[in-house]
């Protein structure tokens, strides 16, 4: 039985950029749901990977590429970094057609070979980046609360959650990858399982065609497990590593085991922001260190629900990777970006969605109960204390974002309290 199609914010954003640009690049990692979502508006396919047409398509891509691109549009290519040289066709295609929307390319993760591509397409083809899915997405989330109308003004705000802490343990182990989404429990918990396997043992290798050794993979996305939510360097993700290597392992290695998995979309890590301060206080600028989605850092550390429930620390760090996973995907569809902020005294917001506007909201990630609730609370109001808002906007909202809690509300001093399974975009 063919599984329903559950909507993806990413339809919005794919019919958005085909209406400005003759073509987009789906980029994303792998079993996020990239071709599924381009089926959906697609008015012909052409699958470039079909079996026992690979070969003819790569020949026709070269000799006769037209060809292919006949059909209704907007077509998609399927696998299309397969036949690479297809990208200087729909690029000609795009430049010499009066109408827009005329392909959607998807394809592995792994990087195309673009050696003997001429134009970078800029101007004629848009990249559209795709993550796995958010709660919101999945049908885990309410959507009560939106971060869209939290931007437009600030009436109160009202919403129910009833997932306990087992639920969201569950939620962070499973991830947001489609297929898992409406599978039995045990099932789907295998799913990135599965997906860090193929990783470890051939993904990384085929990012920049360079052999990887599988077990110090394992390794490092075990380092990058223990150090979510930080800004170690790589001298420090390094001695993690060679504290169970017999081998000397030097900085560039490790950073382009780094790079490999950055390009294949299993790391994305969070840029710090840069406010105007009243004060001279320097503000650190290292990047912060997440996974695109937090169940690939569980299933690293060979990590279940319970594992979780029984470590509310660490569960605290990969409730976090899950929060920045959902909140990318809905300041996307806000034309925004998230950001970390870290000050030298080590006043550290976790997450800043600033939009293109200037319009930015300051939030606090926190499992939950009254203590944690309150160290939010204290940090929001310290760097709210510290913005020179004679140089730049004033934060349009102040929010804890919490694994559990029964209502999302507003409190007296403005500050919204709001369970992460009653948010949308």
């Amino acid at each position: 039985m063919k599984r329903e199609y559950r909507p993806r914010i990413a339809d919005r954003l794919l019919a958005r950029k085909l209406a400005g640009k003759g073509g987009v690049l789906i980029e994303g990692a792998k079993w996020c749901g990239k071709t599924t979502t381009a089926e959906q508006i697609a008015k012909s396919v052409l699958y470039i990977s079909e079996p026992g047409k690979v070969d003819q398509n790569k020949q026709l891509a070269k000799m006769n590429p037209s060809l292919l691109l006949r059909g209704d549009k907007p077509k998609l290519i399927d696998e299309w970094q397969v036949a690479p040289s297809l990208w200087d066709a729909i690029r000609f295609d795009c430049d010499h057609s009066d109408s827009l929307g005329l392909y959607i390319l998807t394809g592995s993760s792994v990087p195309a070979n673009m050696n003997d591509v001429i134009h970078s397409g800029t101007g004629r083809i848009g990249w559209l980046k795709m993550r796995p899915m958010s709660l919101w997405e999945s049908g885990d989330s309410t959507g009560e609360v939106s971060l869209s109308d939290l931007f437009k003004d600030a009436k109160p705000v009202a919403g129910l959650s009833s997932a306990n802490l087992e639920d969201i343990a569950f939620l962070t182990c499973r991830g947001g990858w489609p297929l898992a989404v409406d599978m039995d429990k045990d099932i789907a918990l295998d799913q990135a399982f599965d997906y860090v396997d193929a990783v470890e043992k051939r993904d990384v290798s085929l990012a920049d065609g360079v052999q990887r050794d599988p077990v110090r993979v394992h390794r490092l996305l075990r380092s990058y497990s223990r150090n979510q939510g930080t800004q170690a360097s790589y001298s420090t993700i390094r001695a993690d590593l060679i504290a169970n290597e017999s081998d000397s392992l030097g900085e560039d290695t490790v950073a382009s085991y780094i790079n490999a998995l950055k390009k294949i979309f299993v790391i994305e890590d969070v840029e710090a922001w840069n406010p105007n301060l009243r004060s001279k206080t320097a503000i650190r600028t290292s990047d912060t260190r997440y996974f695109t989605d937090p169940s690939i850092a569980t299933a690293a550390m060979g990590l279940g629900p319970n594992d979780l429930i029984n470590d509310l620390n660490t569960f605290g760090l990969f409730f976090e990777t899950l929060c920045m996973r959902d909140l990318r995907v809905y300041a996307e569809a806000l034309n925004g970006k998230v950001f970390h902020y870290r000050d030298k005294n080590n006043l550290e917001c976790d997450a800043v969605v600033h939009l293109r506007n200037g319009e930015y909201g300051l939030i606090e990630i926190k499992l939950g109960g009254d203590d944690l609730i309150h160290e939010g609370i204290k940090t929001l109001t310290e760097l709210t204390g510290k913005l020179d808002t004679t140089k730049m906007k004033k934060p349009s909202f102040l929010m804890i974002l919490t694994a559990v809690g029964e209502y999302a509300y507003q409190r007296e001093d403005g500050i919204y309290i709001v369970p992460i399974t009653t948010l949308k975009d």
